[in-house]
């Protein structure tokens, strides 16, 4: 049991290693599959590469051997002028190998790149909320990065290496083949280690990508303005230096492992290289002397059994080098095989001249929970997956007709927000169904889905851009006097109209140099420019000063004419002319009605209007 536990971490290296390899190289070679041409071009400029290679060494041999003894200027300067010939046209070659390889590589990443962000994109929304952006930016950045290397650098280096190796061992073989296979004789010392360096190797890149991917989520949480502003709030500008410190250290002493763990291993190649050229000129030398060879010939096997053990030495390490690349590659893969729960069915119908009337049909719902996680090794539980098994919405039924303005209420946590977040399909319900327009909502395209719906959230995201670009977020082709025409609705266009730059004017990361109030109305005309026939206030007014929640008030009654609103208001004063009005209490309806009935039935929206009344 002692010997087999002792064997297990490098059999389990060795397996996973091996997957690893398998799995990646098939979905690299998918990817790489476009590119055929290109690759045929690359081979073809290797190829020559390698041939021209090995002109001078033969011709050192004829001058040395004839040319010399003979005298014979004529030919010295023939095959002078063919070594430079070779030297020059190599060099093209090697242009030409690189461009290709450059061309392949970076198309086949390119295509990875865009396949991963649409595809992340496509993830439900659960997946974000238990994400750290930092972690998932440096999985889709620096790793593909590290793929990136992989096949611009090293599948350049694994090809020419191998036919160089071919055609040199062919050449040798002519000229004397007992010194060929002394010069094999050493082979395997190069090729035995590779699978164990390689499999420690893998282990460092995971652990020195998964210690840079922490760093990173530190960076990024802690410089954004909320997160600068927190940690000034607080005081803990040197805890913070701290901890990025001790994380920052972590990374260079992998990065140095790393280091140290390649030198090491290519400077015993080079020792290896170096005692088989000395073998080769020893033994070489002694038939040399006693008239076996000729002394250009040994010239030449000495020149060429450099070519032996250079591609050997770098195909040892460009194996390890792709080893470690396709840890890349499976994380990458990782990402871009996972499944994505709320895709849209086969055949799903398109969303057409919305009307706007919603149901919801015996609708339950529960959060994912820890066992429902997306990609596991970027995934951390939250604090939905704690009891997500109970139940957040129970047997929710309510209609609401088109042009009507529903008002849900309730204490914190009764499930008013999951409830709206049903209807654009962010979350699929556990039970029941949520309609809209006669369509079951995962029956729908959801493209479709949400363009027929505006959402204006209490803290409403602005892109680090100009107004402009964020107003045209909701409809790219609008022109100069519709974006003027939204803004006047939504109350903001004075405020705008006062800015040096306009509408031009950069609205900062979130849109940090504005107020509650104005991102609130940057909010509204922006829905207004995609003039949804169903509009979500999620708290939309609750944390505004008095002056601007007129404002924001006065924009939302232009924005909610004509459409179906479901509102979730704070303040009940807002919404005191609501059509309906559904409480909600522990994931039920609990009561129904407008504002005077539900004061006349004195429950639970009765007591709540009350209290909020005598603050």
């Amino acid at each position: 049991m002692m010997h087999m536990q002792a064997l297990w971490p490098r059999d389990r290296d060795a397996v996973e290693g091996a997957r690893i390899e398998r799995e990646a190289a098939r979905r690299v070679w998918a990817f790489a599959s476009p590119y055929r041409t290109q690759i045929v071009g690359f081979l073809v400029a290797v190829v020559a590469q390698a041939l021209l290679g090995l002109v001078p060494p033969v011709l050192f041999g004829q001058i040395i051997d004839h040319v010399i003894p003979d005298q014979d200027k004529g030919r010295l300067g023939l095959f002078a002028g063919l070594i430079v010939g070779s030297a020059v046209a190599g060099a093209v070659m090697s242009l030409g190998e690189r461009w290709w390889s450059a061309r392949i590589g970076e198309g086949v990443i390119y295509d990875l790149r865009v396949a991963l962000f649409e595809h992340v994109q496509r993830l439900p929304l659960a997946f974000f909320t238990r994400t750290q952006t930092g972690t998932l930016t440096n999985r889709l950045n620096n790793d593909v990065i590290g793929a990136q290397r992989a096949l611009t650098a090293t599948l350049g280096t694994v090809v020419s290496n191998v036919i160089t190796l071919v055609t040199t061992l062919a050449a040798m073989i002519y000229y004397e083949w007992r010194l060929t296979a002394l010069a094999l004789v050493l082979t395997p010392l190069f090729v035995l280690p590779y699978r164990r360096i390689g499999a420690v190797q893998q282990h460092i890149t995971r652990e020195g990508m998964e210690l840079n991917a922490a760093m990173n989520s530190t960076m990024t949480e802690r410089f954004n303005v909320a997160g600068a502003l927190l940690v000034k709030l607080f005081g803990r500008q040197r805890d913070e230096a701290e901890l990025f410190g001790t994380r920052a250290a972590r990374v260079r002493d992998i990065g140095i492992r790393s280091a140290l763990f390649t030198r090491g291993f290519m400077i015993m190649l080079g020792l290896l290289g170096a005692i088989g050229t000395a073998l080769v000129y020893g033994l070489g030398g002694l038939f040399a002397i006693n008239g076996d060879i000729d002394p250009g010939e040994l010239a030449t096997m000495g020149l060429l059994v450099g070519r032996i053990y250079q591609p050997l030495t770098g195909l040892t390490n460009a194996r390890i080098d792709v080893l470690t690349a396709l840890v890349s590659f499976d994380r990458v893969f990782e990402v871009l095989d996972s499944p994505t729960p709320l895709a849209d069915r086969p055949g799903a119908t398109e969303l057409r001249d919305p009307q706007g009337r919603i149901e919801f049909r015996h609708v339950g719902f529960h959060y994912p929970g820890s066992d429902e996680v997306i990609v596991e090794t970027l995934e951390t539980p939250g604090p939905e997956a704690v009891g997500s098994d109970a139940p957040v919405l129970i047997d929710v039924d309510a209609v609401i007709e088109p042009g009507q303005l529903v008002a849900l209420v309730g204490p914190s946590g009764a499930g008013k927000t999951t409830l709206t977040n049903l209807v654009p399909r962010l979350y699929d319900v556990t039970d029941g169904a949520v309609v809209v327009d006669g369509h079951d909502v995962r029956d729908l395209a959801q493209e479709s889905l949400r363009a027929a719906i505006g959402v204006v959230v209490q803290d409403p995201h602005l892109f680090h851009e100009s107004i402009a670009d964020n107003l045209r977020y909701a409809k790219p082709d609008a022109t100069d006097d519709e974006l003027v025409a939204a803004c006047r609705a939504a109350q903001i266009h004075a405020t705008i109209a006062k800015l040096p730059g306009g509408y031009d004017t950069v609205v900062g990361e979130r849109g940090y140099r504005f107020s509650g109030g104005e991102k609130q109305r940057l909010s509204i005309a922006r829905m207004l420019l995609k003039d949804p026939a169903v509009v979500i206030l999620d708290e939309a007014t609750s944390h505004l000063d008095t002056e601007s929640e007129a404002l924001v008030q006065e924009a939302l009654a232009t924005a909610l004419n004509g459409r179906t609103a479901l509102v979730i208001a704070h303040r009940l004063s807002t919404i005191v002319d609501a059509d309906q009005i559904l409480v909600l209490d522990d994931g039920r309806i609990t009561e129904r009605g407008t504002h005077a009935e539900l004061l006349a039935d004195d429950g639970l929206y009765a007591d709540l209007y009350q209290r909020l009344a005598r603050t």
